[in-house]
C-alpha cells in the first residue's frame, strides 16, 4: 500500500500537537509539526525586528530564510537556517507572530512544498490550520479537532500555571477568540473543516478518549481500503 498521510486540523489551543504526536506514536507514523515551522519562521522575523503588520518586509524575509525537520534518536528537531530552535519557539510573543505571519500567502508557500514532499515519501501525521483543506487535500484520514474558547483556555492557564507563571484566564480565552477570528477569515487557506473531515469535540473527552478515536478511524479506514 502507498503512504498513507493523516491530517488534523483546528483552532489554536485544541490539543493537535498532543494528539497528533501520540497518535503517530502508536501508528509507527512520522509526526510533521507544521505549527513548529511556523513559529520557527515567526522566530526568524522577531529576530530581523520585522512587525507582524508589515507584509512587504515579512515577504522579502520569506527569501532568506530555510526551515527544516529532521528526526535525531526518534525526536523530531526543527532547523531555522541549520540552527536547533526547538527550545526557542515555544514562546507567546512567537506564537503571536506565527498566527499573524501566517496569514500572508508567501510564508504559507515557503512551507507547503517542505511539507507536501515528507508527505509523499513517508506514512505521515500533520497538525495544523489547513492540512486537509490545502497542504495534503488528498489525505487518506482528515481529522477537525475543537474543543470550547473556554477549555482551551482553560488547559492553557494551568499549562502555565505548572510552570509557575501567573495568567488571566479571561484574557488568555481573550487572545485565542482574536487568534481564532484570524485564522478562520484571513484570505489565503483559512481555517475551516475540510468537506470530508470527521468532526472531534475534545471539550469533554481525555487525551487518550481522542487518541483511541483516531486509532479506530485510521483502522477501520485501511479495513475499508482492503475490503
Amino acid at each position: 500500500m502507498s503512504n498513507y498521510n493523516i491530517a488534523i486540523d483546528g483552532p489554536a489551543g485544541a490539543g493537535k500537537s498532543t494528539i497528533a504526536k501520540s497518535v503517530a506514536k502508536k501508528l509507527g507514523f512520522i509526526y510533521v509539526d507544521t505549527g513548529a515551522m511556523y513559529r520557527a519562521m515567526a522566530l526568524y522575523f522577531l529576530r530581523m525586528g520585522i512587525d507582524s503588520n508589515d507584509q512587504q518586509r515579512i515577504e522579502e524575509a520569506c527569501k532568506d530564510v530555510n526551515v527544516t525537520i529532521e528526526y535525531r534518536n526518534n525526536e523530531q528537531i526543527v532547523l531555522l537556517n541549520g540552527e536547533n530552535v526547538n527550545g526557542l519557539i515555544r514562546t507567546e510573543e512567537v506564537g503571536n507572530m506565527a498566527s499573524a505571519s501566517s496569514v500572508y500567502k508567501a510564508v504559507r508557500l515557503k512551507l507547503v512544498e517542505l511539507q507536501r514532499e515528507l508527505a509523499k515519501n513517508e506514512n505521515v501525521i500533520m497538525d495544523g490550520r489547513e492540512i486537509g483543506t490545502f497542504v495534503l487535500p488528498n489525505a487518506d484520514l482528515k481529522i477537525y479537532l475543537t474543543a470550547s474558547s473556554r477549555e482551551r483556555a482553560r488547559r492553557r492557564w494551568s499549562e502555565l500555571k505548572e510552570r509557575g507563571i501567573d495568567a488571566d484566564i479571561d484574557e488568555i480565552e481573550e487572545d485565542i477568540i482574536t487568534r481564532d477570528n484570524r485564522d478562520m477569515n484571513r484570505e489565503f487557506a483559512p481555517l475551516k473543516k475540510a468537506d470530508d473531515a470527521i468532526l472531534i469535540d475534545s471539550s469533554d473527552l481525555t487525551v487518550d478518549q481522542v487518541i483511541d478515536k483516531i486509532v479506530k478511524y485510521h483502522n477501520k479506514n485501511i479495513k475499508n481500503k482492503e475490503a
